[in-house]
C-alpha cells in the first residue's frame, strides 16, 4: 500500500531542508545557510502517529525564476504538490509575510490540496508572536516552530498526521509472479516489456524517461498468470535530473518493493556500471529475486564483448547476489526474449521454496562441524537449532546461545552453505538469530 506524502515547499533559506532532517532522522538533506541549495527532492519515509509516510524535502519555490535552472526547481516544486497528499508550507517569520510567500499561498490554494502553514525560526517570545501576522496569507493557522532547536515541530507533526487521508483499505496483491522491469533511462526496458508481449502495451521512445509511471500489465505465461510492472529508468542519486524523473526513481522503488523477481535491465555497451550496481543494490535492500537482463546485444560484435567475459563481469561485482541467472537479449529483434520469462519463473520458484526443518538442521549440523565458529573473547558461538518461518525471501531463524558472538564472515558462511545445499539461485536470503528461548 502506498504511503501518503507530505511535500515541505516554501521559498529559498526558510529551513525546509532543517525540518526535513530534524523529522527524519539523520542528516540527508544538505543545509547550509545559502538560498537555492536543495535542488532535487529528496525524500525518506518517517513515522506520524500510527501511521507511515513519505516526507519530500524541495528546492526552493521561486514564482518568478530568473534562470533556467531555477525554473526546474520550481518545475519540481510544483510536481511535489501535484502528488502530495499533504503541503507543508514554511514560511519565515525573520522575514515576515512577502510577495514570493503570497503568491506561492495562491499557488497552494489552487492545488485544493491540504495545507499546514509553518512559521519557522521562531525561537524566541517575540518571534512566536509575529507569526500571527502570516493570517493574511489565507491558508489557515499559523504554526510557530524553529526546525533548528525543534520548537513546536511536535504540534506541527500533529497537524500533518490531522490532515493525512484515511488509510486506503488494503489491497492483497494477486496471487502471481510480480516482475518489476527496472534499470537505468534508455537501457530498452519499455522496448523488452513489448517483445515479452508481443503487442505494443507500453510506449517505445528512443528518448529516455517516457515511462514515468509504473505500468501494471497481466500476461498469459503457460496458463498463469503474471503480473509486470514496467518502470521509470532510475539514475543514482548524486545524477537524478531537477523535475519530474525523482517520482520516477519513487515509483521505480515502489514497483522493486511490489514484485516478486526484479528483471535488472543493462546494456551491452556498459556491463554493470555504476548506476546498475546501484539499482542492484535497491533490490537487495528489498530483498527480492534478480535476473539481469544484458539488452541490446545485437551490438555485441562491433563492441567487442563476449557473453564468457560479460557473466564473469556480472558475477564479479554481483558477488552479494550468488549465481544470479543471466539472460542475453535484443528487444529490438526479438532475440533471447523467451529466456527472461523462464529464468524469472525459476528465481520465483527458487524464493518459494521451504525446507523441512530436520533436513534444514541436518545440513545446518554439517557446516557448523566441519567449520566451527571462531570464539571471540573466549566465548563461542552455539547453534541450537534452525527454522524456516516464512518464504519469498526464504526467511531463517537461527536460535543461538548469544547473538552478539556471531561474527558478520560466520553468518556469511552460513548462509553459503544454505545455498550449496539447497540452491535459492536469483535471490537473496534472510538469516535472523535469537537467543535460544526467545520467541
Amino acid at each position: 500500500m502506498a504511503k501518503p506524502i507530505v511535500a515541505i515547499v516554501g521559498r529559498p533559506n526558510v529551513g525546509k531542508s532543517t525540518l526535513f532532517n530534524r523529522l527524519a532522522g539523520e542528516r540527508i538533506a544538505i543545509v547550509e545557510d545559502l538560498p537555492g541549495t536543495t535542488r532535487d527532492r529528496v525524500y525518506a519515509d518517517i513515522t506520524c502517529g500510527e501511521n507511515e509516510l513519505t516526507l519530500i524535502d524541495t528546492g526552493g519555490f521561486e514564482p518568478r525564476p530568473n534562470s533556467d535552472l531555477r525554473q526546474m526547481v520550481k518545475h519540481q516544486a510544483e510536481v511535489a504538490i501535484e502528488e502530495a497528499d499533504v503541503v507543508l508550507f514554511m514560511v519565515d517569520v525573520v522575514d515576515g509575510v512577502t510577495i514570493p510567500d503570497q503568491e506561492i499561498a495562491e499557488t497552494l490554494r489552487r492545488s485544493r490540496k491540504p495545507i499546514i502553514l509553518a512559521v519557522n525560526k521562531a525561537d524566541n517570545d517575540q518571534r512566536r508572536q509575529q507569526a500571527f501576522q502570516f493570517h493574511e496569507l489565507g491558508i489557515g493557522e499559523p504554526i510557530a516552530i524553529s526546525a533548528h532547536h525543534g520548537i513546536g515541530v511536535s504540534d506541527l507533526m500533529d497537524e500533518v498526521c490531522a490532515k493525512l487521508p484515511p488509510p486506503a483499505p488494503t489491497v492483497k496483491e494477486p496471487a502471481m509472479l510480480k516482475i518489476a522491469i527496472v534499470g537505468r533511462p534508455n537501457v530498452g526496458k519499455s522496448m523488452l516489456l513489448n517483445a515479452i508481449l508481443g503487442q505494443e502495451r507500453a510506449i517505445v521512445s528512443e528518448f529516455p524517461g517516457t515511462t514515468r509511471d509504473a505500468i501494471d500489465t497481466v500476461f498469459d505465461y503457460g496458463g498463469e498468470s503474471v503480473l509486470f510492472i514496467d518502470t521509470a529508468g532510475i539514475r543514482r542519486r548524486g545524477q537524478i535530473e531537477p523535475g519530474i524523473e525523482r517520482y520516477g526513481v519513487m515509483r521505480s522503488l515502489n514497483a522493486i518493493s511490489r514484485a516478486d523477481v526484479a528483471l535488472l535491465v543493462i546494456e551491452a555497451a556498459e556491463i554493470m556500471n555504476a548506476q546498475d550496481m546501484h539499482i542492484a543494490g535497491y533490490i537487495q535492500e528489498a530483498l527480492k529475486g534478480i535476473v539481469v537482463v544484458v539488452n541490446k546485444w545485437d551490438l555485441a560484435g562491433e563492441l567487442g564483448v563476449e557473453k564468457a567475459q560479460c557473466t564473469r563481469e556480472i558475477r564479479q561485482k554481483l558477488k552479494f547476489f550468488p549465481d544470479v541467472p543471466i539472460v542475453f537479449t535484443s528487444a529490438q529483434f526479438g532475440k533471447g526474449i523467451g529466456q527472461v520469462l523462464s529464468a524469472a519463473k525459476r528465481v520465483y520458484l527458487e524464493r518459494e521454496k521451504r525446507l523441512p526443518t530436520s533436513q534444514l538442521n541436518d545440513e545446518m549440523n554439517r557446516a557448523v562441524a566441519a567449520h566451527p565458529p571462531p570464539s571471540m573473547k573466549g566465548k563461542q558461538l552455539k547453534l541450537s537449532y534452525v527454522t524456516q518461518p516464512d518464504i519469498s525471501p526464504p526467511t531463517f531463524v537461527f536460535f543461538v546461545n548469544d547473538p552478539r558472538l556471531l561474527h558478520f564472515s560466520y553468518q556469511r558462511y552460513l548462509e553459503n552453505s544454505l545455498r550449496r545445499a539447497f540452491g535459492f539461485k536469483g535471490t537473496p536470503l534472510k538469516l535472523i538469530f535469537k537467543r535460544k528461548g526467545k520467541r
